[in-house]
């Protein structure tokens, strides 16, 4: 097994510090390598999804930057607890730029790997000029209100979360109250996710000590409203979508993979949502095709 050598980073971003690390397969950074940043689905930490991709890209020849969001983990910021899909899609941003900015990244930009929600934000960032040349979206969600509706019992279940959220935003104003509620627990319809999740609810998998099982009520205002669909249709950069009938929001992947007006690919694969976060074949799978994907596309 290839040894992987981690070394913290703070990275600069507007809210603040973002607590980072560089997991490569060569213990000094003197040697260049292309450079990948990760990153994970929405609630979550980097220490659950992103650093796994992170060790199986960087055994292959990669210096793979992860971070937390500002607001989650060990990373600073207003609003903890808090998905602020705009405010993550600029930290995206700030991480692309840093790990450009080191001189053991060689290439023109970097590569992106995005599990889960943070696809779409990294199409944010993309359009925000984030110095990205080549992203990977792995079983990517991308929403708007029209299709995330039907998780949350149509459009009476999405008003009540934003009335919960507005509510929670003026409590927030009144007293400083986060109006926190778990980020996963079965059957709790004011958790972030209520459904089975084997990943959210075992010890061996995502519900690790470094997560911290909370979700400000304030986030459904900006998850629920939050048009994840406008700039994914726009991508011009070449992308992977490594995607299937069992994740999530197939439907919409197809639509902006046939949008993409970039060189593009299709993996389509059996599994689960929560199974391309941490489930070794499907994780092997999905590390492949993005290796070719980055020496393909990533300037040498």
């Amino acid at each position: 097994m290839t040894e992987i050598f981690r070394t913290p980073v703070l990275i600069p971003a507007a809210g603040g510090l973002l607590a980072g690390r560089l997991h490569r397969n060569v213990a000094d950074l003197l040697e260049p390598q292309p450079g990948i940043v990760a990153s994970g689905s929405w609630l979550t930490v980097k220490e659950q999804m992103a650093d796994g991709y992170a060790a199986e890209l960087a055994a292959r020849g990669y210096t793979v930057l992860t971070f937390d969001f500002a607001g989650w983990g060990e990373s600073g910021g207003g609003l903890p607890q808090v998905e602020l899909p705009l405010r993550k899609a600029s930290d995206i941003v700030a991480a692309s730029q840093f790990l450009r900015s080191l001189s053991c990244v060689r290439g023109g930009d970097v590569g992106y790997l995005a599990v889960c929600a943070s696809a779409m934000y990294a199409c944010a960032a993309i359009e925000r000029r984030a110095p990205i040349g080549a992203l990977a979206s792995v079983a990517g969600w991308f929403h708007d209100t029209a299709t995330v509706s039907a998780f949350y019992g149509g459009p009476a279940g999405v008003a009540d979360r934003v009335g919960r959220a507005a509510a929670a935003v003026e409590r927030f104003r009144g007293t400083g109250d986060l109006s926190l509620v778990p980020a996963y627990d079965e059957g709790n319809d004011r958790a972030g996710m209520f459904i089975h999740m084997d990943y959210y609810a075992n010890p061996v998998r995502g519900r690790i000590p470094a997560w911290r099982n909370e979700m400000s009520e304030i986030s459904w205002l900006y998850w629920l409203t939050f048009d994840g669909l406008r700039a994914a249709r726009r991508l011009e950069l070449p992308t992977l979508f490594v995607h299937g009938d069992e994740c999530a929001l197939p439907e919409n992947v197809k639509q902006i993979h046939a949008a993409a007006q970039g060189p593009k690919e299709l993996v389509w694969q059996s599994g689960f949502q929560a199974d391309f976060y941490d489930r070794p074949d499907l994780v092997e799978l999905a590390v492949a095709a993005a290796d070719t994907h980055y020496r393909r596309y990533l300037e040498a």
